[in-house]
């Protein structure tokens, strides 16, 4: 594959290069190289195991230089190595810019803002521009989002997100949700060049312009879906303010381009909010837990957030089990959605019913404890205590008085401090230290309470995040704080 790629270098430069090196990719089974000729020239080869999904790329690649919109030129490829050699646009994505703005102290400065403008300026060229030029013949795996790729996007979301975090639901009742969703999204506008995976990791900024790369998923579609995934982009984080803005700037700049009734257009939207979210947490449920690549499920808390946004706003149409399972969702990774600082250990105080499994480690190397609660007797069995939960003062009491608790406490008491101490020592960031119980309701809920409030008074310096899973099927009484 290299020498296939210092080939069609030569024969573009003239040149043999200097220097091969590899280039990062974010999440993609292809491989990047960046290729160096003797007098500082660049280009960028790349391989790609899909020979369809190539043929595809480098389709809509020839159509989009040919109508000049802002993609990397493409100098040569040889289609049946899998290999081709496009012009090299340098290294900071419109995400990494966000980033670096970030972690300088500015939330959403005018220079990103510009940046973010000019992107959703040119969309709509893509979009309406695109549809008249680019082969939908070879378009991978589907020529349109249709019913079909709207399921898979929702199985894919259900297999690989719910199943692997252990969410709970109704599989009947969530299909009828989404095939309820598919055909609702189906009701707008879908003859128009869809992009699919328009996010800040695929524009490239080079002097401040930005640039489009990994198309090689367009098909035909609705506008709604690419807006939607740029404006919720999780880990982006884009402030709510912001978005509207950029939402606002989009319509205006699509009406350029076409005429369109901007009422339906916004109510439309939203749904496809919600898929395309939905998606991108398959994503992250597939290369986090399935590939074990935790860096992915970072992204999750962020996508908690929208989802809480979503939901805050209203569905865009009756669905009660997603409903239920996106709350779900919520109560167990929203709460991790403040990005602890990366030199400060912080420890994710579980609690759960071994029922559904053990919990997954949001840290993402695996570190910690999980102490099994149902050596100690169980307030459940009580009659008065079935409605109640470890943070009622009433199961609180009867927990403390256990003749059993103190020798357990005291154990998992000090496992736990000895671990947050030489964890600080080492500079490690994350600890998890989870109980577990029958249902998840009482003991466990009490301990990790204990636990909690216990590590955040004796260690100021550490960050303390309290998860219960089970919280979603508690019942649905109030509760007094235990005391």
């Amino acid at each position: 594959m290299q020498n296939r790629l210092i080939i069609l270098f030569e024969t573009q430069f003239g040149a043999r290069p200097e220097a091969v090196l590899p280039v990062a990719a974010d999440g993609s089974e292809r491989t990047y190289h960046r290729l160096v000729a003797p007098d500082g020239r660049t280009a960028i080869g790349a391989f790609g195991p899909d020979h369809e999904e190539n043929r595809a790329f480098l389709s809509f690649s020839r159509a989009f230089n040919r109508a000049g919109l802002p993609v990397p030129e493409l100098y040569d490829d040889d289609e049946e190595a899998g290999v081709w050699l496009i012009e090299d646009l340098g290294d900071t994505t419109l995400f990494r810019a966000r980033q670096e703005a970030r972690e300088g102290g500015h939330e959403f400065d005018p220079a990103i803002l510009d940046a973010y403008r000019r992107v959703v300026e040119i969309l709509p060229r893509f979009q309406v521009e695109g549809d008249k030029i680019v082969d939908y013949s070879v378009a991978y795996p589907r020529a349109a989002f249709d019913r079909q790729s709207i399921i898979w996007d929702l199985n894919y979301f259900k297999y690989h997100f719910l199943k692997l975090a252990q969410i709970p639901f109704n599989e009947a009742k969530l299909e009828r949700d989404f095939d309820t969703l598919a055909t609702y999204l189906l009701t707008a506008d879908t003859e128009h060049f869809l992009y699919r995976d328009f996010q800040s990791r695929n524009i490239m900024l080079r002097d401040g312009e930005p640039w489009f790369i990994d198309y090689q998923g367009g098909r035909r579609g609705a506008l709604q879906y690419d807006i939607a995934s740029l404006l919720y982009d999780a880990k982006a984080d884009i402030p709510e303010t912001v978005r509207a803005e950029l939402l606002d700037h989009y319509l205006s700049s699509l009406a350029q381009h076409l005429d369109f009734d901007r009422a339906t257009f916004l109510e439309q939207y939203h749904g496809y909010v919600l898929v395309r979210v939905l998606q991108a947490m398959g994503a992250y449920g597939y290369r986090g837990f399935f590939e074990r690549k935790p860096r992915f499920l970072q992204s999750v808390p962020y996508a908690a957030r929208n989802i809480e946004r979503i939901l805050d706003e209203g569905m865009p149409i009756p669905l009660p089990e997603m409903e239920r399972v996106l709350r779900s969702i919520i109560a167990e990774w929203g709460d991790a959605s403040s990005e602890p600082d990366s030199a400060q250990l912080t420890v994710y105080v579980y609690s759960f019913s071994y029922r559904r499994g053990y919990p997954q480690d949001q840290g993402g190397h695996g570190g910690g404890f999980v102490f099994d609660c149902r050596g100690l007797t169980n307030p459940g069995r009580l009659p008065e205590y079935v409605a109640l939960t470890g943070r009622d003062s009433e199961v609180a009491d009867y927990i403390a008085g256990l003749s059993e608790l103190e020798p357990f406490w005291e154990n998992a008491r000090a496992l736990t401090e000895a671990h947050v101490e030489a964890y600080e020592q080492r500079g490690f960031t994350s600890l998890s230290v989870s109980f577990g119980c029958t249902g998840g309701q009482h003991r466990s809920v009490y301990l990790a309470e204990k636990m909690a409030g216990h590590l955040e008074a004796r260690f100021p310096e550490i960050r303390v995040r309290l998860l219960h899973r089970e919280e979603p099927s508690w019942p649905r009484i109030a509760t007094t704080p235990a005391g």
